[in-house]
């Protein structure tokens, strides 16, 4: 696969983002840096590594948030461009549930305690 074959698989499957990819001099692995703006904010970044490796292919995808220095959040590796994406965007459904029931008991736990005092 070249760069420009990269390039119209990452559009095809993710259109809201703005593809970068990074030129290597060996096609055995390509990277590409996705962002969403609002204006001149940096909403969303996505960082895409594709490897191959021993006649198989491996994309490595990892997400950060709003602004151009924040932090990498979390990574999933899988053998599709579509699983890898699917596998992490499971990730974070998974921990806003979480973290949503943990602030839903501490606002229970704030509500009932001013209720108790009366």
């Amino acid at each position: 696969m070249n760069s420009n074959d990269f390039r119209k698989e990452l559009i095809k499957i993710m259109p809201g983002y703005k593809w970068t990819v990074h030129r290597k001099f060996d096609y055995s692995s390509m990277s590409a840096t996705g962002i969403q703006t609002s204006g001149f904010n940096r909403l969303s970044t996505l960082k895409v590594d594709r490897i191959e490796k021993d006649d198989s292919v491996k994309y490595k995808v990892k997400t950060a948030g709003y602004g151009l220095r924040s932090p990498w959040l979390s990574e999933y590796k899988d053998g599709t461009l579509a699983r890898a994406l699917r596998g992490l965007q499971n990730f974070y459904e998974a921990m806003a549930i979480t973290y949503g029931a943990h602030a839903s008991y501490l606002q229970n736990g704030r509500n009932r305690g001013s209720k108790n005092e009366r």
